[in-house]
Order: structure tokens, then C-alpha cells, then sequence
């Protein structure tokens, strides 16, 4: 036991930072993060952290975001990328902290692996009502995400509560039940306990944990670095084969890219061409995600960056277009999030005509050499710099005075120029 805590506690070491002095004990001012007591059932004694950004929606997404072995709330909100998101994007952000050995969330327990169980996942579930009731989260936009003993509690709560956590987006996690028990918790050199089972059998697992609920399940984004010497990279399979299977969805994915340099994604969607499960192998990465970049394109897996409240610095708004026409009977919004050879955007396609858009097609020519990897919310094809979006079965009407919103994720070098025209079903729209 002295030799997991040792382990994992140095090796989360690097991710921490000082973590941010408390502040009151009741609600949470704005752009402070604050301590919440008394937020309900809390069998886990976890304490709970909350940051409510200047710009937060009237009624906001909520974002749980969850620290490694060794850290807390406050050091993982003062280490991560999740705050900035909130502030740019308005949403209500909830940083708990673990109180079990070495500072880990409980994964291994049989109440962990139980709804309702007595111990985190209650915790937590607490914490989300008490944000729904007290900032008027939206509870149709609940999200989870987490690093190493986080991502861990992200396959289990979205496993658990399955109707309450819309996606989640799990850095250098385990499988839903991967410990059978608090001895077998060493995933350090230690992997036999989460390999081997196959795909049915881990998605039973998930199944049985709510053997009456029949769907939707949740859409779940997993991450994990190639020389992960802590937890092996081998459990990212074993992620993938579970939730595949939950969404009854092939292993074969049914796309490959290289979003930059280093990033290698497969993403499963179905029929429909919805993204279910999307699986990002970094290249050399050890024990050390999210790094910079990656909250961001999991807040994008989300869906939470088509309405930006409140744009931060590094969102590049597009230029003034080259044709926008008077009266033009449609509107885009074209906004890039930029880093470093690679970038993801949003565009929002306003129908300002007076009769509904049955079926959309959006088509726009890159100035520079941008190569669109993966998309969200439509099927986006590139041949040269031309790039055609297509709605998808869930989102092709756009009734008058209404508008839809997709993404992608790009890679680039050089400068990375925004589109100077787009077109909506080979209408001419103006770009504001």
C-alpha cells in the first residue's frame, strides 16, 4: 500500500501547482474559485469546489472536472485549462477533491461500482444537483472529465448515472470496474486486472450497473499517452472496447487522423454519422495529460463552444468577408480556438430567409494550407482547400430566424487564416 501512494502521489507531482488560497465557505462568487459545504449526501467526505466564471449562461452547462491521485480541487483548477474554458464559454465548472488514500477518488470499492453506492460517485452526484438548484444548471448539458484516479471516476460515473451526464472526456483512465478490489488499486506496473475481458463483457459491465435503462448513453472522448508508465497505455483499449460496445458500435473505428503532430485519433460513430467514442493516442506522452491544448478540445467533444458568451484572447474571430451581400438570406460565425500547428473551430449557420432549411450544405476554400482532421455535427469532406459540411440526420432543418452549429479540429503551418467567404446551399452568407 506505502508503495502505491509513493507511486502515484510523485507521480502526479508534476502536474500540480500551488493550489489557490480558499475563500468563503457558502456560494461561490463570480471568477472565484470557492468551497461549497453542505451541498447534500456526501458518503465519500470528498469536499467540493466551485467556479462560477463573470460570463456564466443564465442557465449554464456544468463541467465536473476531476483531479489525479495526489491532488485536490483547487490544485487541479489552477493547473488545468477547465477555468479559462469557463470563462470563454460560460459554464459552471466543479473541481472536487478526493479524501481516500493518496488523495484518489474510489474505484475500487463495490459501492464505487454500485448506483447509489455509499461512497464518491453519491458524493458527486450531490454536488451536481446542488449546482443545477443553486446556478440553475442546465441539466440537460452534464459533463465529466478527469486525469488519471479522475478519468477513472469519469468511465464510472458516466457508466453509473448514464441519464444524467450527456459526454465525458477521460485523460489516462480504466475501464468501468476495471479494480475488483482496494489491493488490486495499483495501477502502476499493474495492469492485469483491467485487460483481457472483451468487449462484451466490459460493456455488460457498464449495462448491468443500470440493467433497465435503454439509452441514450453518454458519448465518451479517451485520451492516454504511448509511455504511460503509471497507467499502462494498454487500458486505453480497454476503454475503447467498452464503450464501443455500450453503443453497440464496431471496434473497427470508423475514421483515423493525425490532428497535429503527435496526436493520433480514431473516432466510432454510428449509422448516422454521430461521433459516439473518439480515442487519442499522444506519441511519447507519459503520465502527464491534459496538456496544453487538450481541455479545450474536450470541451469542444462537449458541444459547449458553439455559443461563446464571451470569446478569450486566443479565439481569432473571422475577418471581414471579401462578399457579404445585402440581405444575404443566411449568417455564419466563424470562431478558431489557434495553438501551436493545430486549431479547432465553430460555425454557426443563422437561417435569416423566411422558410425553413430542410437539409444544409456549407462549402468554404482555405486561404492557407489548414486540413480539417475531424468534425462534429456535420460530415466534413476537403478535397485541395475546398472543405464541404453536410448536415447530419439530427440537425438538417433550420427554421426561420434559427440557426445550427458545427465544429471541427484542424491542423495547419504558416498562419492560419479564417475563411474570407462560406456559402449555405450555394447561397452567398454574410459573416459577422
Amino acid at each position: 500500500m506505502k508503495r502505491l501512494t509513493a507511486l502515484l502521489a510523485s507521480a502526479c507531482a508534476a502536474l500540480l501547482y500551488a493550489a489557490v488560497a480558499l475563500v468563503s465557505p457558502h456560494h461561490a462568487a463570480a471568477a472565484t474559485l470557492t468551497e461549497v459545504t453542505n451541498f447534500g449526501a456526501n458518503p465519500g467526505n470528498l469536499r467540493m469546489y466551485v467556479y462560477v466564471p463573470n460570463n456564466v449562461q443564465p442557465n449554464p452547462p456544468i463541467v465536473l472536472a476531476m483531479h489525479p491521485c495526489g491532488g485536490s480541487g483547487p490544485s487541479f483548477s489552477s493547473s488545468s485549462e477547465f477555468p479559462s474554458l469557463a470563462d470563454r464559454y460560460g459554464f459552471v465548472a466543479i473541481f472536487p477533491s478526493a479524501s481516500k488514500k493518496a488523495n484518489c477518488f474510489d474505484n475500487w470499492s463495490d459501492a464505487s461500482k454500485m448506483r447509489g453506492g455509499q461512497t464518491d460517485p453519491v458524493s458527486l452526484m450531490s454536488m451536481v444537483t446542488y449546482t443545477e438548484q443553486q446556478y440553475h444548471g442546465d441539466p440537460n448539458r452534464v459533463f465529466a472529465t478527469g486525469s488519471s484516479s479522475g478519468a477513472m471516476m469519469t468511465n464510472a460515473m458516466l457508466a453509473l448515472y448514464p441519464e444524467v451526464f450527456k459526454a465525458g472526456a477521460a485523460f489516462m483512465g480504466v475501464p468501468f470496474t476495471c479494480f475488483p478490489n482496494e489491493a488490486a488499486y495499483q495501477p502502476g506496473g499493474n495492469s492485469a486486472p483491467c485487460v483481457g475481458k472483451t468487449a462484451q463483457q466490459w460493456g455488460d459491465l457498464v449495462r448491468n450497473a443500470n440493467p433497465s435503462y435503454r439509452g441514450p448513453w453518454p458519448r465518451m472522448q479517451l485520451w492516454h499517452g504511448t509511455n504511460d508508465t503509471v497507467v499502462a497505455y494498454s487500458e486505453l483499449e480497454e476503454e475503447v472496447k467498452q464503450w464501443t460496445n455500450v453503443h453497440g458500435l464496431s471496434q473497427t473505428p470508423t475514421s483515423t487522423t493525425t490532428p497535429q503532430a503527435g496526436w493520433n485519433l480514431r473516432r466510432y460513430a454510428d449509422a448516422s454519422g454521430s461521433v459516439k467514442v473518439e480515442a487519442y493516442s499522444i506519441q511519447g506522452a507519459g503520465h502527464s495529460l491534459p496538456a496544453s491544448g487538450m481541455a479545450a478540445v474536450a470541451i469542444q467533444f462537449f458541444g459547449l463552444t458553439g455559443a461563446s458568451p464571451s470569446p478569450g484572447p486566443t479565439v481569432s474571430p473571422s475577418p471581414t468577408p471579401t462578399v457579404t451581400p445585402t440581405g444575404a438570406p443566411c449568417r455564419v460565425i466563424y470562431t478558431a480556438n489557434t495553438w501551436n500547428n493545430g486549431f479547432t473551430a465553430d460555425v454557426t449557420i443563422t437561417n435569416r430567409g423566411a422558410t425553413a432549411i430542410n437539409g444544409w450544405t456549407v462549402t468554404w476554400t482555405w486561404p492557407g494550407n489548414q486540413q480539417v482532421g475531424n468534425a462534429w455535427n456535420a460530415t466534413v469532406t476537403q478535397s485541395g482547400a475546398q472543405v464541404t459540411a453536410r448536415n447530419v440526420s439530427y440537425n438538417g432543418t433550420i427554421a426561420p430566424g434559427a440557426g445550427t452549429s458545427f465544429g471541427f479540429q484542424a491542423g495547419y503551418s504558416g498562419t492560419n487564416t479564417a475563411p474570407s467567404q462560406f456559402t449555405l446551399n450555394g447561397t452567398i452568407c454574410a459573416i459577422t
